[in-house]
């Protein structure tokens, strides 16, 4: 099950943290995987590793804000199967402290970088029969996070484009879902403590970890498996839908 042997699998951001984790698990159920990533040296690094255990993978160096580049280079891969739109970036600030730098520059990568991505995307897996889209949003999609509102923002717009793709492109057998995370523990959580909150980097860890009531943050490998879900075969009936991974946060947390 879950094999996506043959399929070619284009993921931004996949150069670390939940990108990271969701290409290498793709390599090893046979994808062949591209990663669109700015940083192209964490790209190589994740390639390396993916070809270095028998898999196939590329890296590709890209700004997902700039829609030339990212049509001209899906368009040098060609075909594309699976689409998993994971590059983002976080801010902290409410909406009387944001500046208007800050929130242009969360809506370029967060909101632009999606809509180029499946402007690229979209007319190739058209063109090949179909296709798998996932978007990464975030429970900041559903529910108020205190100081996180341009983050909010962009992520609420992911998961309405989430469902407006879904519906547009059925009769063109292109299945579009989003996840929307917790907190997950990856080395953005790590420097975000460490830069905030230095010498209390202990405490903070457990305080972060103790707001989802199942008592710890998400691994980026539990992520990963539930893309693996929502992009394979077995999930073909799964379509405009979004997937909390939240260790109970929307639900129980009261």
């Amino acid at each position: 099950m879950f094999n996506l042997k043959g399929k070619s699998a284009i993921i931004t951001g996949g150069g670390s943290g939940i990108g990271r984790a969701i290409s290498l698990l793709f390599a090893k159920q046979e994808a062949v995987v591209h990663i669109i990533e700015l940083n192209v040296d964490a790209a190589q690094n994740t390639v390396d590793e993916i070809v270095k255990a028998g898999g196939s993978a590329f890296a590709h160096s890209c700004d997902v804000s700039n829609q030339q580049q990212m049509v001209a280079i899906y368009q040098s891969i060609g075909v594309i199967d699976i689409l998993v739109n994971n590059a983002g970036i976080a801010h902290i600030g409410v909406a009387d402290n944001t500046s208007e730098e800050d929130f242009i520059k969360i809506f370029n990568v967060n909101v632009r970088g999606v809509y180029n991505s499946l402007f690229a995307a979209i007319p190739l897996m058209k063109d090949n029969g179909g296709g798998v889209i996932l978007n990464m949003a975030s429970i900041a999609s559903w529910v108020g996070i205190v100081s996180r509102f341009a983050y909010s923002m962009s992520k609420g717009a992911v998961a309405a484009m989430t469902m407006s793709v879904a519906r547009d492109y059925i009769d063109n057998n292109i299945r579009c879902n989003s996840l929307s995370p917790a907190r997950v523990h990856t080395p953005f959580v790590d420097g975000f403590i460490a830069k905030n909150y230095p010498g209390q980097e202990i405490e903070m860890f457990e305080k972060l970890s103790k707001s989802q009531p199942i008592g710890r943050m998400g691994k980026p490998e539990e992520v990963a498996s539930l893309a693996l879900y929502l992009c394979s075969d077995e999930a073909g009936f799964v379509t405009g839908c979004d997937y909390p991974l939240d260790g109970g946060f929307m639900n129980l947390n009261n």
